[in-house]
């Protein structure tokens, strides 16, 4: 069962989620801002409310960050557009063959080999699922270092398509999620990503304990998290 409301204050708005959790979430979505507020099912719109008033200064800041981030232009996946892996620039070159698809990386080419007369979703298709397996080849290293360092074991790590976070992680089923997206940008945002979502094994909120934690963990974190929210976010046709 769930149950969704509109909560207004002043000049916000935020959507409100009621739902069979535990918690309250809240989130604020790019591009523009836009809040949701997922809460259990029995809690008071009252309580909410109270709740969304005492991050008022948080979602202010949060929708700030995101109104200025720079965002890619859309993708056609054409011959010479700009791409990136880890980082790093590429010119896609788009091959035609009648043959089973692949991806192949060159020294400042990604070659995407395509049947003929295939479409920009297709090609996108390819694309992504060759972004998530570079990925997943690089995550047993990073578990094999960091599981032993922090002392935790994630029931699951999965590489997926997410729009508005790099990761999440859910202490409870102890599932952590990676963004494909990770896999453009340098290898230092995957590595302090997976160590965040890993220190919310430890502790669920982003409170003193789970920043003096990452502190311990990864003492440049602070640094590494501004230089990716300084980085291009893909365009996107959000819905909400």
């Amino acid at each position: 069962m769930i149950q969704r409301n509109i909560l207004t204050l002043g000049e916000l708005q935020a959507d409100v989620v009621r739902k069979d959790i535990k918690h309250v979430h809240l989130s604020v979505y790019p591009p523009d801002g836009q809040v949701r507020i997922s809460a259990p099912l029995n809690m008071a719109l009252d309580t909410i409310r109270v709740y969304a008033i005492t991050r008022l200064e948080w979602i202010k800041n949060q929708q700030c960050k995101l109104r200025a981030q720079d965002r890619e232009t859309p993708r056609e996946y054409l011959d010479r557009e700009s791409h990136y892996l880890w980082g790093r620039r590429y010119l896609l070159k788009i091959v035609e063959e009648d043959a089973a698809p692949v991806v192949k990386l060159r020294h400042n080419s990604i070659e995407l080999h395509v049947r003929p007369g295939s479409d920009a979703e297709r090609r996108h298709a390819l694309l992504e699922s060759w972004y998530r397996g570079i990925l997943r080849t690089e995550v047993p290293a990073l578990l094999a270092k960091w599981q032993p360092a922090l002392g935790v074991c994630p029931a699951r790590v999965l590489v997926q398509r997410m729009k508005t976070r790099w990761g999440s992680c859910n202490p409870d089923s102890g599932i952590v999620r990676l963004n494909t997206d990770l896999a453009r940008k340098p290898p230092v945002c995957l590595e302090y990503i997976l160590v965040h979502e890993l220190v919310h094994l430890l502790e669920r909120s982003h409170n003193i304990r789970f920043q003096s934690l990452m502190d311990q963990a990864m003492p440049h974190w602070r640094q590494v998290r501004y230089e990716l929210n300084q980085l291009p976010v893909r365009h996107e046709a959000w819905d909400y």
